[in-house]
Formats: C-alpha cells, sequence, structure tokens
C-alpha cells in the first residue's frame, strides 16, 4: 500500500496480520516523542502495526498515596479535558491488527527506585498495588503490564529489593492469569545490575517475557568513546555475555527477549581527529558531555532517524567505520563521535539470539527508527520505504530463522555420517586382535600334545 505523507509517498504494508516469522517483535514506544519539533514528533497514528507483535505504551508512573498506576502526562493519555486518548487510540489499534498485543509499561528511567522500593517492602502496600494495576489494566483495554523498575536495589532502592521484587511479580500473576493478562518485565542488562535487582530463575517463573535492555553498555559516562550495544567485548558488557549469564541463571531462552536499540550514543573527544583516513579506534578520551540531536535534544543521544540524515548528507564531514570487535559501526568528525546499530550490526545480533533460541526480539524505541522515511532512497515506483530497521529487524529474523536451520542440519548430518576411516582402523584392530586368539590357540593346542 502506497501512502502519501509530507508530500512523499511512503511503501507500506498492505496486510494486516503482522510478522510473517514466529518470533516476538516488542515495540516499545516513548510517549513524549511526541513533543519532538518538526520531522521528529511521533504520534500514535505514526506506528505501522505490520512491524510488531507486541506494542508496549511507556510510560505509566507509580501514585504513592493510591499504591496505584497514574498517568504520567494525562492530557496526553486520557480523554478527560478534552485530552488526545492516548490510551485509548493505541489499544484501538487491535480493531485494525487484531495479532498485536497492546500493553502498559510502568516506571522507567526518570520515575527512580526509591517509590518501589517502599511499596514492595511492605505486604499491604503490594496487594493494593496488585489489585489498582489489574484495575487499571481492564479500565484502559490493555492486554497486560511490563515492569520497568530502574532498578531494584539501585538508585535509592534496598538491599531487599531483590527478594521483595519476586514477591510482587508472583502477587501480579496470581491475579493476572485469572484475566489471561501478559505480565513482563524490563531487565537492566549489566552484571553488577542484574546480581543486585533480580532472583533470575524465580521471576523467570511467573513472568511471561523477559525483555533485556541490552544497550547503554557504554555512553558519556565513561569519559571514553565506547559502542552502545557491542555484541562482544573483551569484559563483561556486552549482548552475548548478557544472555549467557541470564540462561545460566536460569531465564529460559524461550522467555527471554534481546533489546536492540534504534538510536546511538554521542561523545565529544578531548582530542580532534586531524586525518580522518587513519582509522581511530574506540575507546578514546572523551569528555562527560555528548552532543544533541536536532529532534530528540537530549545530550549524548541521537536517534537512528538523526543519524542516518547525518550519513546521508555527503558534506557533513562524516567519516564511516566499522569495530570488529563490538561488531557495531561509528562515526567520526573532528571530536564528534556518534556510536550506533545499523542493519548489519542488527543482523548479528539476531543471528546470536536465534542461535540461541530466545523467544524474539524487542526495540527502545519504534520512534527513533526512520519513521518518516526521510532516508529513504527513491525505488523505481518512485516511493520510499520507512521504518529501514523495523523492517530489516523482521525480515532478518525470517531469513536467519532458515539460516540457521540449514546449519543445524548440515551439523547433523556431519555427526550422523560415519567416519571410513575410523572404520577401517577398527576393522583393522579387530582381524589384529582375533589373529592373536588363534596363536593363542594354537599354542595351547601344541602344548597339551607335548604334555
Amino acid at each position: 500500500m502506497i501512502k502519501l505523507f509530507n508530500g512523499r509517498f511512503i511503501l507500506t504494508v498492505n496486510h494486516f496480520a503482522g510478522p510473517s516469522h514466529n518470533k516476538v517483535v516488542v515495540c516499545y514506544l516513548g510517549t513524549w516523542s511526541v513533543y519532538r519539533p518538526e520531522r521528529g514528533s511521533f504520534t500514535i497514528e505514526h506506528l505501522d502495526p505490520n512491524l510488531c507483535t507486541h506494542i508496549i505504551y511507556s510510560f505509566v508512573g507509580l501514585d504513592v498515596l493510591e499504591d496505584s498506576p497514574k498517568p504520567l502526562d494525562p492530557w496526553q493519555d486520557l480523554t478527560e479535558n478534552y485530552g488526545k486518548g492516548g490510551f485509548q487510540r493505541i489499544t484501538k489499534l487491535r480493531n485494525s491488527h487484531p495479532h498485536v498485543k497492546v500493553t502498559v509499561a510502568i516506571g522507567g528511567w526518570n520515575e527512580g527506585s526509591t517509590n518501589y522500593s517502599h511499596m514492595v517492602s511492605d505486604e499491604k502496600r503490594r496487594r493494593r498495588f496488585v489489585q489498582n494495576a489489574l484495575n487499571f489494566i481492564k479500565k484502559y483495554n490493555f492486554d497486560g503490564l511490563d515492569l520497568d523498575w530502574e532498578f531494584p536495589g539501585k538508585r535509592g532502592g534496598t538491599t531487599t529489593d531483590k527478594e521483595n521484587f519476586l514477591l510482587l511479580v508472583k502477587e501480579l500473576k496470581s491475579e493476572f492469569k485469572k484475566h489471561n493478562l501478559l505480565l513482563t518485565a524490563a531487565f537492566g542488562a549489566g552484571k553488577d545490575t542484574i546480581d543486585i535487582a533480580y532472583d533470575v530463575e524465580g521471576l523467570s517463573a511467573y513472568l511471561d517475557f523477559i525483555h533485556m535492555m541490552c544497550y547503554d553498555y557504554h555512553g558519556t559516562w565513561d569519559q571514553k568513546t565506547g559502542a552502545n550495544a557491542p555484541l562482544r567485548s573483551d569484559d563483561v558488557l556486552n549482548v552475548e555475555y548478557t544472555i549467557n549469564y541470564m540462561i545460566k541463571l536460569g531465564a529460559p531462552p524461550n522467555k527471554l527477549v534481546l533489546g536492540l536499540p534504534l538510536y546511538g550514543r554521542t561523545f565529544i573527544m578531548d582530542k580532534p581527529v586531524l586525518n580522518p583516513k587513519k582509522k581511530m579506534k574506540l575507546g578514546m578520551a572523551a569528555q562527560s558531555t555528548g552532543f544533541q540531536g536536532k529532534f530528540t535534544r537530549e545530550a549524548g543521544f541521537m536517534g537512528y532517524n538523526e543519524i542516518c540524515l547525518e550519513i546521508n548528507n555527503k558534506t557533513s564531514g562524516w567519516t564511516s567505520y566499522w569495530d570488529g570487535e563490538s561488531r557495531t559501526p561509528y562515526l567520526v568528525k573532528e571530536d564528534k563521535v556518534i556510536c550506533y546499530d545499523n542493519e548489519q550490526s542488527l543482523r548479528e545480533k539476531i543471528k546470536f539470539g536465534i542461535k540461541k533460541k530466545l523467544a524474539g526480539f524487542m526495540v527502545w524505541s519504534i520512534d527513533t527508527d526512520d519513521f518518516q522515511g526521510d532516508c529513504a532512497k527513491e525505488d523505481d515506483n518512485f516511493t520510499y520505504r520507512n521504518y529501514p530497521l523495523m523492517r530489516s529487524i523482521n525480515k532478518s529474523i525470517g531469513e536467519t530463522l532458515i539460516e540457521v536451520q540449514k546449519e543445524e542440519e548440515e551439523e547433523n548430518k556431519i555427526k550422523k555420517v560415519p567416519n571410513d576411516r575410523e572404520n577401517e582402523i577398527d576393522a583393522q584392530g579387530n582381524n589384529s586382535n582375533m589373529m592373536k586368539i588363534n596363536l593363542i590357540c594354537v599354542i595351547f593346542c601344541i602344548f597339551k600334545l607335548i604334555v
């Protein structure tokens, strides 16, 4: 289907069945993205539910007086007082796309940890939250709740958060399953966070999915350049370690959802690169604050919709590099660096996840993909494709499932085919043994005759 957006023809999917593969694709939507300027402003109507199996409306907060979820932006979320009715608009997507599940996330970075820590430490408050959360989900017609407490035991939390978070999840699941509602959670990806915050095996028993936030491994807080989401590294800060560690701690692979970033991290180095032809390696000293993108306007952060504009601008002065260790791309211009993910790096993460037989993949966040199609090249039909990363993710999942299946079949064939040389040696060995036995028998018979 071809639609006209702002004077450009955008090619969209012409069916309403969602992704054709069998993996989950969870799309987080940061609702504040509507306030971004110009073509960075993202509304619910920009969503293409065909690209997702689950959509998560992010975020609502915690009302500490009522122990209940609460809208963080009532004008955007609700219909009262001429509000924009975000809750209603996003859940109505199921009318035209019945395959998609629409849930709501509570928490997020700005909510902090202290209020959640206090709530879960009190059994009565937990019980009240469970009932209020259930009522909230049913009132606004969501399919479930996503817990985004960042993070138990940290940022004002206590050492008992790990145990109390498990109790909360157990109690929520007990009520939610009566109403066939989804219960999921977003986990921090760093080993230190996992160890402090989560009883992985216990939580896995009650959560439908665990969304691993496999990004923000590095940023300006390191005061040196580094990949936002390295697939591999020489330390524990990488995607492969995170997933392997979660499985080791008892998380079933079919409940793990690998998080993919649709954004990058920006840096301002202490010293500029004078010769762009000489490859600058990651790990260079950088300032504690990065630069902003024109849409997201957050220091140290750029959406892919901003990054791709820089890449397409041939006069912008950026030099593109590929980091072989982290398996991610990065851009350099004088003293500025952008570490991000593209189609190739995402595909390699997807192949790793599929080989691990994970439930699927999630993105943070769909509003920073090139949803307008501004970076797309005109095709033969004079149309443009939007959501390049989301489309690439779904395509890579489908293709990689087939690729990995073929690889596994080839491996099984090799295991089943007998080794002729080993059989030859074995046969020779058996013949040798038989000759030895026969010789012993002859000697024994001769000995008996003599005696």
